[in-house]
């Protein structure tokens, strides 16, 4: 698998001092030792303190430089989940189909196991009044996304929960448009219990690389399948547009738990304050 080389900006936050600089020293060490990487050079700066009111109210920052195969780098975004990730090279990426499928893999597997404690990611406005996407392509108009829009074409099997079948397939479509896919096919099956539909759904879609992704992270497919291309070549800015999604993904997932404890404790202070 081809090497890449980031920089990550790992921020950490506290309302203690000390337990913020031991957190940041084992991180550190953490780093130091993973295995496949190479630490071109790490640097644990000073733990800062805000004078903000409603927030954690010590700070600190990792900056690390590292070298690794894509895939794990994707790996180690996924496990620190930096706030910024800069892309230094190379100029372009190559990945084959298989290799690709693997890191979706992992993807998957890791963001399932995410929102399963956390809670789910696909979270659209409302999709009645958005037009029914245009579903099915001739072959020479997915040659041409591949070819001339640098599209993947891909297989993707997901969990699916609504109203009726109808409504999920309806819905679905919809939100792989709105996500950036052009929708080649889509099936869904499954049965409705109490009420409420339940069922898998399989798509063959067309899309970015960081779309590819993206939905990957936020839908955790139990199958995936890259068909075309055979080789995947991956530029700078799409390696890191790819690699910060993932990162502000698990990022929002994580501190989802902070999050609302600081909504309640607005809500707490407004109400005693009135």
């Amino acid at each position: 698998m081809p090497e890449i080389e980031v920089v990550f900006y790992i921020e950490g936050l506290s309302n203690d001092r000390k337990a913020l600089e031991n957190a940041m020293k084992e991180t550190a060490e953490e780093l130091r030792g993973e295995e496949g990487i190479e630490i071109v050079y790490l640097n644990v700066e000073d733990v800062i303190e805000s004078e903000e009111e409603g927030v954690l109210k010590y700070s600190g920052v990792i900056e690390t430089r590292l070298k690794g195969d894509f895939g794990r780098i994707v790996q180690l975004t996924l496990r620190y989940s930096p706030v910024v990730v800069e892309v230094i090279g190379p100029r372009k990426i190559e990945l084959d189909s298989e290799e690709l499928m693997k890191i979706l893999g992992e993807v998957s597997l890791v963001m399932g196991k995410l929102m399963k404690e956390f809670g789910g990611l696909a979270v659209y406005p409302k999709l009645e009044d958005v037009p029914a996407p245009h579903i099915g392509y001739e072959r020479e108009e997915i040659e041409e996304f591949i070819l001339g829009d640098r599209g993947i074409l891909y297989r993707i099997v997901i969990e699916v929960f609504g109203e009726n079948q109808k409504a999920v397939e309806s819905t679905m479509a919809k939100a792989f448009s709105i996500e950036g896919c052009r929708v080649n096919k889509l099936v869904v099956q499954g049965e409705t219990e109490g009420g409420r539909f339940k069922g898998l759904l399989a798509a063959e879609l067309v899309s970015s690389l960081e779309t590819l992704v993206q939905l990957t992270a936020k839908y955790a497919p139990v199958a995936i399948s890259v068909i075309e291309p055979e080789i995947i070549d991956i530029l700078p800015n799409e390696a890191q547009n790819t690699l910060t999604d993932l990162s502000s993904f698990v990022n929002e997932l994580i501190t989802r738990p902070l999050q609302r404890h600081f909504e309640e404790k607005k809500n707490t202070e407004f109400k005693l304050n009135r």
